[in-house]
């Protein structure tokens, strides 16, 4: 950036909704620079490509091999390495063009097919142990349930909890099918929520806080 002139600083960009991937990907970005940097933060773009690097050429359990192979159909091979693979590389080059490209062309496209398969499997593993740790709630008419409030903003007291109710807890009015139920507050109307947004109160009424008589006992002499 010395070259052409260019000053960098450090901002906050706008950061608008991606999919899970790209999220994911930089999550794992930023850990490999969170690593590198050390004390001197403001030098993490001088590291993004080590980072980038070092991110492509790691294995990546859902897809069974690295992001590097996946794009580039081979492994990625260091300045180290090509001593020993003299002879790899001599045998690609003893190919014809047009049928060393076809074979490529067939071996990237198994290997975005098998990568994808992958996928899948894993997906469905993280999916079924996420699902085995899932509880089942059964409410009933009457029940009391305090609902989630996704909208509480915490910023002001991250001890806060966003389980609340009107003035105590809600009742449930009614169970419907596929897990939707009806919540009656003492004061307000009902409203349907998702089952998964509400749990079962289990706490009592607050009784009255009585304060008993006190008696003035002589101290003794």
């Amino acid at each position: 950036m010395l070259k052409y002139e260019v000053t960098h600083r450090l901002s906050t960009a706008y950061h608008p909704q991606t999919s899970g991937q790209v999220e994911v990907s930089n999550r794992g970005l930023k850990r490999f620079l969170e690593r590198t940097i050390g004390e001197n933060r403001a030098s993490w773009s001088d590291k993004l490509d080590d980072a980038l690097w070092a991110f492509c050429t790691a294995y990546k359990t859902p897809i069974g091999c690295t992001p590097y192979k996946l794009v580039y159909g081979k492994a990625c091979h260091l300045s180290i390495e090509l001593e020993h693979k003299a002879y790899w590389a001599l045998n690609q080059a003893n190919f014809d063009l047009a049928i060393a490209g076809d074979h490529r062309k067939v071996q990237l496209n198994e290997l975005r097919d098998h990568a994808y398969e992958n996928s899948l499997i894993y997906k469905e593993k993280t999916k079924r142990i996420h699902d085995s740790k899932i509880k089942n709630r059964v409410f009933n008419v009457g029940d009391r349930v305090l609902l989630f409030n996704s909208r509480l903003k915490i910023f002001s007291g991250k001890l806060k909890t966003r389980w609340s109710g009107p003035s105590g807890p809600f009742t449930i009015a009614k169970v419907f099918p596929y897990g939707t139920v009806e919540l009656s507050q003492a004061n307000g109307p009902t409203f349907k929520v998702n089952g998964h947004r509400v749990k079962h109160y289990f706490g009592g009424d607050v009784p009255q806080l009585v304060v008993p008589d006190l008696q003035t006992f002589p101290m003794d002499q």
